[in-house]
């Protein structure tokens, strides 16, 4: 009954739609300015909230690139990554674990950075001191500073011999080559103290291994045997704040 209601009163629908949408489109109905550029001093343009907006919708989606490309984040979840595969533990802590104590810890390292962009990029643009196009780069000048310092010359130096360019001074040298070239020096250093923290894990399988074979013991493991000893050591020599502190102290904190 419903479906035959429908069928009769479709056409009648249609036909007031049709005699009323002429008229909608003849009535004087105020617009929205929703995507206006306004001109601004010094030949700079200034954008609507609704451009805002979007285009901050826009680079939210960048957010986790961002975060691994512009802060300490890289360099310690990989440590963090080695750290379980040298103790032997291959789901304990979870990766929701370290990637949470990775963000966080991220932070704690970020904080002057983040304090420092926030002073001198995000107030200045509240306040409306700044446009929107000079708070993005006012905010961006503490995270370049930031990377320059923990990139290495040899790492910059390569992707600008790839992109074929030369720049006078590091302050002048583009963002889509400082960010590849941080990446890769984080990835250097995490892999340096990635490796010092194996050699006392690599020592003790290496000697549960020898004991095991000399007491004619083949067909047991030894990684069975060495994972207590090795969570032991890591905990009598409180291997989370050591590592913590290291991974802090690796960037002057």
């Amino acid at each position: 009954m419903v479906v035959a209601i429908l069928k009769r009163g479709f056409p009648w629908l249609a036909l007031i739609a049709g005699l009323c949408l002429p008229a909608l489109a003849q009535a004087d109905l105020p617009g929205i300015p929703a995507f206006t550029v306004e001109p601004g001093e010094n030949g700079t343009e200034e954008y609507s909230v609704t451009l805002q907006i979007l285009a901050l919708m826009t680079a939210l989606t960048f957010l986790p690139a961002m975060l691994m490309m512009m802060t300490s984040f890289t360099r310690i979840i990989v440590v963090f990554a080695i750290l379980r595969q040298a103790l032997g533990l291959q789901a304990t802590p979870s990766n929701q674990i370290l990637l949470g104590l990775a963000l966080f810890l991220s932070i704690f390292i970020m904080k002057p950075v983040l304090e420092e962009a926030n002073r001198v990029g995000l107030q200045p643009y509240l306040q409306e001191e700044v446009t929107s196009l000079e708070a993005v780069e006012l905010a961006s000048q503490p995270f370049r500073k930031f990377m320059l310092e923990q990139t290495r010359e040899d790492d910059l130096a390569l992707f600008m011999r790839i992109a074929d360019v030369q720049y006078e001074t590091p302050q002048d040298v583009s963002f889509w080559i400082l960010m590849p070239a941080f990446v890769t020096s984080e990835l250097k250093t995490a892999f340096q103290i990635g490796f010092i923290l194996f050699i006392p894990f690599l020592i003790i399988d290496m000697v549960v291994a020898s004991v095991l074979m000399a007491m004619g013991m083949m067909m047991l493991s030894p990684i069975i045997i060495s994972l207590p000893f090795k969570i032991m050591l890591f905990v009598l020599v409180d291997g989370w704040a050591l590592i913590m502190g290291t991974l802090a102290a690796s960037y002057g904190i």
